[in-house]
C-alpha cells in the first residue's frame, strides 16, 4: 500500500471521476482508518484502528461492496462535513440514471476522505 496516491483534492476528484480503481479507494480509506498490511506476515495490523472500527471490522472492509461498512463510514462523517464535497469542491453529484450503488459508495469514500483531510475540529475520535 505504499503506492497510494497523495491525499489531496486531485485524488478526491479522481475517485469521483472513477479514474482511480476501487481497490485504491479502499486502500486510502483503510490507511486513514489505521489499518496497516504487514507484507512479511501477510496479515493486517489493526492496532492503530479506533475500537469502534476494529471491533466490528478486525480486517479492513470493502467499502465499495459492503453497504453496512459504507453506512458506518457515512455515519462517522461529522455533520458539518456531510456536504463538504458540494460546498468546498463544487461536486454536483451524479446524474439520475447514470449512477448506481458503486458510484454512491465511491462518493461516500471521497466525502469521508475529504472530511478526514479537512477536520472541522481537532476531535478525530469519531473516525
Amino acid at each position: 500500500m505504499s503506492n497510494l496516491p497523495p491525499l489531496n483534492t486531485d485524488t478526491i476528484w479522481a475517485i469521483l471521476n472513477e479514474t482511480i480503481d476501487d481497490a485504491t479507494v479502499n486502500q486510502l480509506v483503510w490507511h486513514c482508518l489505521g489499518y496497516r498490511y504487514n507484507s512479511s506476515t501477510g496479515e493486517w495490523d489493526n492496532s492503530e484502528v479506533a475500537p469502534e472500527w476494529r471491533d466490528e471490522y478486525p480486517q479492513p472492509p470493502d467499502f465499495i461492496d459492503s453497504r453496512p461498512a459504507t453506512v458506518k463510514l457515512t455515519r462517522s462523517i461529522p455533520k458539518e462535513n456531510k456536504q463538504i464535497l458540494k460546498e468546498k469542491l463544487g461536486f454536483k453529484g451524479y446524474k439520475i440514471g447514470e449512477f448506481g450503488p458503486r458510484q454512491t459508495r465511491r462518493a461516500t469514500a471521497a466525502n469521508w476522505l475529504y472530511s478526514y483531510m479537512n477536520p472541522v475540529s481537532s476531535n478525530l475520535e469519531s473516525v
